[in-house]
């Protein structure tokens, strides 16, 4: 998935060929669906965020300059969507207090999460980023799923690299509190052995 390969694809739609835009989609749909799908918490919701992603993307190829990687203006085309949607149904966001962590109260999760089984620990992890508010379950997913930079998600999400280190640090901090009041049965069952 070059940036090379992609603007030589939005060349050809710019030129005429319409029908490679199909490519575009193929390529991006799984990974714009997801970040939808955390920013909206419905499936239905996210999978009509991301066709309108996809045709306001089609709309402004044209605009489209190769300053960035097409994925990262793609995204932000995505997070954009997403929010207008957000802000127009005024959809309730989950609070999640940060408690107090400490570097061995955030080891002694990763142990627990260690102990389960690889698809266990995708499900916990996977169920807890649903329960965090969307904005940090998208940062999240971006940072860690997508292997974004933090550079990177300050373009999408026009932030200053300092701002996305900072709320991907408090994002951690929610996810953590999430998991540790999911995984303290575990911890306990764990240390009882």
């Amino acid at each position: 998935m070059s940036t090379y390969d992609d603007q030589q694809i939005i060349d050809r739609i710019l030129s005429g060929n319409a029908n490679s835009f199909a490519l575009l989609v193929d390529r991006y749909k799984d990974l714009v669906f997801l970040l939808a799908l955390r920013m909206m918490k419905n499936r239905e919701e996210a999978e009509e965020v991301a066709q309108d992603t996809f045709l306001k993307t089609y709309k402004s190829l044209n605009k489209f300059k190769g300053e960035s990687k097409f994925s990262t203006w793609i995204y932000k085309i995505g997070y954009n969507t997403c929010l207008d949607r957000l802000k127009k149904s005024k959809k309730e966001q989950h609070l999640v207090r940060i408690d107090q962590f400490t570097v061995n109260q955030i080891k002694t999760l990763d142990s627990a999460l260690e102990y389960m089984e690889l698809e266990e620990r995708r499900k916990v992890i996977q169920d807890c980023l649903d329960l965090l508010p969307s904005e940090d379950s998208f940062l999240l997913t971006l940072f860690y799923y997508d292997g974004r930079s933090s550079e990177e998600i300050s373009k999408i999400v026009d932030l200053t690299t300092t701002n996305v280190k900072v709320r991907l640090f408090r994002s951690r901090k929610k996810l953590a509190t999430i998991l540790k009041n999911r995984l303290e049965p575990e911890i306990i069952e764990n240390y009882e052995r």
